[in-house]
């Protein structure tokens, strides 16, 4: 890699090639292959006003039993503060399904494509995937694009609101169901998870429905974001407003069951469920646009605004778990969005890229 590469390069981490199954060196089920973790800073521009042209605006299945009053559940919805939260499962999951939070799904799902060079994962699956299946799908966009892609496959995404198109690939369908319940899919040759760690009660028992979903020799992968502003310059303070905001919602999905910096501790559970050749990759995702890279402050653009998009919601559910009034919260959340346009301030997330294979025999 030439010096222009290097400083148009996204991320700073190592790429080394997954062990190869097949070769007499490879790894057994137990074994692991931790990806090198590279903790070059990013590179902040010299003067916060730095542009350099940098332009910011550059089908539904359910698996119920059927009756009535299931379907109706499932597609019924639920109002709070103004916000729509899905009625199946209600509570299971303390963030809005409105449009605001499905635009908030697009958007970020644009800045993994800017962050991952335009590739929907890391894993090795080949060029001609039968089945694949995506955990936690959302909106479908990531479904979608993978049905684009493979046009051979059958994609199907799973999730517990029933927000998806109806306009999609023929090869694409949706599933209206709860991950942490018993799975009906078999002999995948890839099951894909993005943000859902940290929104999960019981991820050791998702991943081993994910091991028993695979065909052997199966990939997984893991894309998640370990909810904890950091910052390599000591220019994020102890106090900052953003890092409380974040140390408050991580206390308030606690009180859902959920850990939001579980995202770097996979490996045990991966290793628990059967998985071998394990791989993390690591990214640093600047919050704002202070990156000297532009590629990097358009991806920084894409997790300030998915930042200030996602604090009207921590105002609802979340911090309400927390006793917090609505005063409160508003008090937080504006400070932490004041300190969002401080350039100054280094802060970024790391997001965890987990990639392991089911063995062969």
């Amino acid at each position: 890699m030439g010096a222009t590469d290097a400083a148009t390069a996204p991320v700073a981490v190592t790429t080394a090639k997954p062990t190869d199954p097949a070769d007499s060196t490879a790894a057994t089920a137990g074994s692991v292959a931790l990806e090198a973790v590279v903790s070059t800073p990013i590179e902040p521009a010299s003067e916060p006003g730095e542009e350099d042209e940098f332009d910011v605006n550059e089908g539904w299945e359910t698996r119920s039993d059927g009756s009535a009053s299931a379907i109706s559940t499932i597609y019924a919805h639920t109002y709070e503060h103004g916000r729509r939260y899905q009625c199946f499962k209600n509570g299971r999951y303390p963030i809005p399904n409105d449009d605001n939070e499905q635009d908030r799904e697009d958007m970020k799902h644009a800045m993994m494509l800017e962050l991952m060079d335009g590739e929907l994962f890391h894993a090795p699956i080949g060029d001609s995937p039968q089945n694949i299946l995506d955990i936690g799908t959302g909106t479908g966009i990531w479904a979608i694009d993978a049905g684009d892609r493979y046009p051979s496959a059958h994609v199907r995404g799973i999730d517990l609101s029933p927000i998806q198109p109806t306009w999609v690939p023929p090869n694409v369908d949706f599933l209206i169901d709860d991950c942490e319940k018993d799975w009906l899919a078999t002999d995948c040759d890839f099951v894909h998870f993005r943000f859902m760690v940290i929104i999960l009660k019981d991820v050791q028992t998702v991943l081993q429905h994910a091991y028993e979903s695979l065909r052997p020799e199966g990939w997984i992968e893991l894309q998640e974001l370990n909810a904890q502003p950091m910052c390599d310059d000591n220019t994020m303070r102890d106090d900052d407003p953003v890092k409380h905001m974040y140390d408050l919602a991580g206390q308030a999905f606690g009180k859902f069951g959920m850990n939001v910096t579980l995202p770097k501790h996979l490996e045990p559970m991966l290793l628990e469920a059967g998985f071998q050749n394990i791989r993390c990759i690591v990214k640093k995702v600047p919050i704002g646009v202070w990156a000297k890279n532009k590629t990097l402050r358009l991806i920084g653009l894409y997790q300030k605004i998915a930042v200030l998009d996602l604090m009207p919601a921590l105002a609802g559910r979340p911090f309400e778990a927390l006793g917090l009034s609505q005063a409160e919260s508003q008090v937080t959340l504006a400070f932490a969005r004041k300190a969002l346009e401080d350039s100054k301030v280094h802060r970024y997330f790391n997001y965890y890229f987990w990639i392991a294979q089911k063995p062969s025999g």
